[in-house]
């Protein structure tokens, strides 16, 4: 039986976080690197996600940042030759990078949907297919998580029809491919997060066209008054669970999907 240091420790591992220069990526990041692994914060920005690997690497942490538009198969190719040249192999994925442009389905054009499944569906597509190809050519097996949420399994906003659309299509695709990776040891897992105050969420909640009369404080009290634990979550809250399920205490999860949303769905 492995000691629970030995079952947290990523050391010599090497993992890609898309979207891991802030909020829920940057969660994950940090969690991963305090735990020994390798990190590269692969961004579409290449300033926020120098910014980020800078931070990190000042507390001792391993980091790299890799501009990365996981949209665009050149760019992912890019994004696992370059870690690899770095740190010799691919052990963890994570696939968080998103977007989630509130607008009612009268107001969106095509563009607008093929933007945000390009992003969320397509990138997860591209990051899993360059990613695993290389972890089955090292033979020891890896980790992919796929963070998709809790409008994976119920919609929680009018206005997010192309998000749900992909959160959907992300679970339906963690599902098929941990059947195929399976037979070379590479689990694949999702989570799907609540309410959590990241800094995406915040500039949604200032730019979001409210109609007439209706306070956003008022809505957010609302929202907070679904949650049974009364608080949204933080990023830690989605790092802690990607520390378990990139590490060996998940050693038997495959194909699964965890909720960390403050109990909402149950209500």
């Amino acid at each position: 039986m492995q000691s629970l240091d030995s079952l947290l420790n990523l050391s010599g591992k090497t993992a890609i976080v898309t979207g891991g220069a802030a909020g829920i990526g940057y969660g994950i990041a940090y969690r991963l690197a305090e735990a020994g692994a390798n990190v590269v914060i692969a961004n579409r920005t290449k300033e926020t996600g120098d910014k980020a690997a800078t931070e990190l690497s000042g507390k001792g942490f391993k980091v790299m940042s890799v501009t990365t538009d996981v949209s665009s198969e050149q760019s992912v190719r890019n994004m696992v030759n370059e870690t690899v040249n770095r740190f010799g192999s691919i052990d963890i994925l994570v696939n968080n990078a998103g977007v989630y442009p509130a607008m009612p389905l009268s107001q969106m054009s095509l563009q607008d949907f093929d933007n945000v499944l390009s992003i969320n569906l397509k990138g997860v597509f591209l990051c899993t297919k360059y990613a695993s190809a290389q972890m089955i050519k090292q033979g020891h097996g890896g980790r992919i998580i796929n963070v998709t949420s809790i409008d994976a399994l119920h919609p929680s906003s009018i206005g997010l029809a192309h998000y749900d659309a992909s959160k959907h299509g992300v679970w339906g695709f963690t599902k098929n491919i941990a059947l195929e990776l399976a037979p070379n040891k590479i689990w694949v897992n999702a989570i799907a997060p609540g309410g959590i105050l990241t800094p995406g969420v915040q500039k949604l909640q200032q730019s979001m066209p409210l109609p007439q009369g209706v306070d956003m404080n008022q809505m957010l009290q609302g929202f907070l008054a679904k949650i049974p634990m009364k608080r949204l979550g933080e990023p830690d809250d989605i790092g802690k669970v990607a520390l378990f399920l990139a590490s060996d205490m998940s050693s038997y999860m495959t194909g699964s999907q965890i909720v960390v949303d403050g109990g909402v769905l149950l209500m």
